[in-house]
């Protein structure tokens, strides 16, 4: 899909292109959404740049997402979508500064765009440029990356109180259930976490390549500022996706901890029992056994005086590890 955007009457008018028709000469946006072979052909024709494919899209080298090429700048970066679903995902977004021009390519459908095209078509400078609009866009995406680590802290924190200080309905009904809920919960939240840095540090290397190309396109000094600006809140968010991200291994280690803690105390209260009743066993083995000379046979209290001497063999060896704090 071919969306064009034309400045009209102090806001951006969106129109989609269809077919062969040519596009509007007054254009400062045009945003490709999975584009056919004809519509990037129509956009080379119109621009006289090369589109790149979505398998040149992928490739993860510096030099093939960030370069110059017939006087156009080409910046791919990974942005975040379906953030808010069970099953978040990155995608590559290329935006192409062709003079006044701005032509972004993608497969997906980030939020930052939507949000933009709103913006913008509700009210807009008077001498909008496509600079101005990549600008916008740039600042919407680190936005949109923050207030997804500001929700991820969030359920990060709620991990660590269901952790270290779990509710008592749960004591009372096992905790097997909630631990793993928070094992899922900790791993869709490292998954997250893990995909918005990368979104990040993607991003910190566009705004890098752009403050080198700043000179050479005689932006204005309140450009270079919100660069600048940037550039700041990129690092600023870098280190607190490192902050969260240690963060969500220690809740991990801790998780694993605490269950083999309960464990241990499972395993530690069934070898009390076993070494409480031996004891008692072994009595009762004993008299148990099928032989012909046994002299407490024939005692009129040997039953009653056995039975007392299995409670006390078993007693004492509860009572021990009592004194011990053992239990």
């Amino acid at each position: 899909m071919l969306s064009v955007y034309v400045p009209h009457g102090g806001s951006l008018e969106r129109q989609s292109v269809e077919g062969d028709a040519p596009l509007p000469d007054a254009a400062v946006w045009i945003d490709m959404i999975s584009p056919s072979q004809g519509e990037d052909k129509l956009v080379e024709k119109f621009l006289g740049i090369a589109v790149p494919t979505r398998e040149e899209m992928q490739e993860i080298e510096v030099s093939s997402r960030l370069y110059v090429e017939n006087g156009a700048r080409y910046m791919t970066a990974t942005l975040m979508c379906q953030s808010e679903t069970d099953t978040p995902r990155t995608t590559p977004v290329t935006f192409i500064l062709a003079g006044a021009r701005l032509v972004t390519v993608r497969y997906d459908d980030p939020k930052p765009f939507s949000l933009i095209s709103n913006k913008f078509g509700r009210a807009c400078p008077a001498h909008v440029t496509g600079p101005m609009i990549f600008m916008d866009l740039l600042d919407a995406v680190i936005d949109r990356s923050a207030d997804i680590l500001e929700r991820i802290g969030a359920d990060v924190d709620q991990l660590s109180h269901d952790i270290f200080e779990p509710p008592r309905s749960t004591r009372k009904q096992g905790r097997q259930n909630v631990y793993n809920r928070v094992l899922r919960t900790i791993g869709r939240t490292g998954d997250l976490t893990s995909k918005v840095r990368e979104s990040l540090v993607s991003v910190g290397r566009l705004l890098l390549f752009l403050a080198n190309e700043a000179e050479g396109m005689r932006w204005a000094k309140d450009i270079r500022a919100q660069l600048q600006s940037m550039q700041r809140d990129i690092h600023s968010l870098s280190d607190h996706s490192s902050y969260i991200t240690n963060k969500i291994t220690f809740l991990l280690d801790a998780l694993l901890g605490v269950v083999s803690l309960e464990q241990n105390d499972i395993i530690k209260l069934f070898s009390v029992m076993a070494v409480v009743l031996m004891p008692p066993t072994l009595i009762a083995s004993i008299y148990g056994m099928n032989f012909g000379h046994m002299p407490e046979l024939s005692w009129q209290f040997g039953y009653p005086l056995a039975l007392l001497l299995m409670i006390v063999a078993g007693a004492l060896p509860y009572f021990f590890f009592k004194w011990k704090r053992w239990l």
